[in-house]
């Protein structure tokens, strides 16, 4: 009796795949490599071993590299639900994604030359690939912000409750640049004074802050196309979406008051 093949990919991932722009694809498969970087760095860690924390660590290229890989991942399916121009979106995701393998990379770099990636100026290479690294984060910022505004300018796209996880989702990760921004400034001060290794300190208190509010534009929305695949009607999805921002504002109020109490 003949046994017939097993289709080798489930048909909507493949129509998916082909339904993907360009663009899309080519941040796709960025921010895998990037995840895959982090996965990478992880095995480097169990074999080398070696400190989890501080400023010379595996740690940083695993949490850069998955944290984002992910982001970026998350930033191609989301922008979608935003009414902007296909080119103004496409030249977004590429700036995006080149900004996210500057950062990873020059992370990555600095930990396999064992130095500090961030506030480290002890040589002009060194300060060249940090300073490197805070334009990057400028420059996340500006783009991140100006997805934030596009998604309050014109209702999302979307099922519903769609809307409100895309601007809430937005609106809490646009704190993690700006806490990275202030661990940044904070470290670059005490730099500059002479306290170097006050400066690698410093940043501990944001980290919960920064780390916690990151995932917020995935989360969200993921919720919101979850429940649009439920038999919930439409009023009971947007209130479970309400509940899960108010959660998770409360959640990244909770890690910045533990911020301003560490300090």
């Amino acid at each position: 009796m003949a046994v017939s093949a097993l289709p080798s990919r489930p048909p909507a991932l493949v129509a998916h795949a082909r339904a993907l722009r360009p663009v899309e694809r080519l941040c796709h498969i960025t921010g895998l490599f990037l995840v895959l970087s982090g996965l990478v760095h992880l095995l480097v860690f169990a074999v080398d071993g070696g400190p989890w924390d501080g400023p010379v660590s595996w740690r940083k290229p695993v949490t850069f590299g998955l944290s984002f890989g992910m982001t970026l991942i998350a930033l191609t399916w989301v922008t979608s639900y935003l009414r902007v121009g296909e080119r103004l979106r496409a030249a977004l995701l590429v700036v995006l994604a080149a900004d996210c393998v500057v950062e990873v990379g020059g992370i990555t770099l600095q930990s396999w030359r064992r130095v500090p990636s961030h506030l480290n100026m002890e040589t002009p290479f060194d300060t060249a690939v940090s300073m490197t690294l805070a334009v990057g984060g400028g420059v996340l910022v500006v783009l991140l912000t100006g997805c934030a505004l596009a998604s309050f300018r014109h209702l999302p796209k979307g099922p519903a409750g769609m809307a409100r996880a895309l601007r809430s989702g937005f609106a809490i990760l646009l704190v993690a640049p700006a806490s990275g921004a202030a661990m940044i400034a904070r470290g670059v001060v005490l730099t500059r004074t002479g306290h170097q290794q006050a400066a690698y300190h410093s940043t501990a208190p944001l980290k919960p802050l920064h780390g916690v509010s990151l995932p917020a534009v995935l989360v969200l929305p993921a919720l919101a196309w979850l429940l649009s695949r439920t038999s919930l009607d439409e009023r009971a999805r947007v209130r479970i979406v309400t509940a899960a921002v108010g959660a998770y504002a409360a959640a990244v109020a909770g890690a910045g008051l533990r911020a301003v109490l560490s300090r």
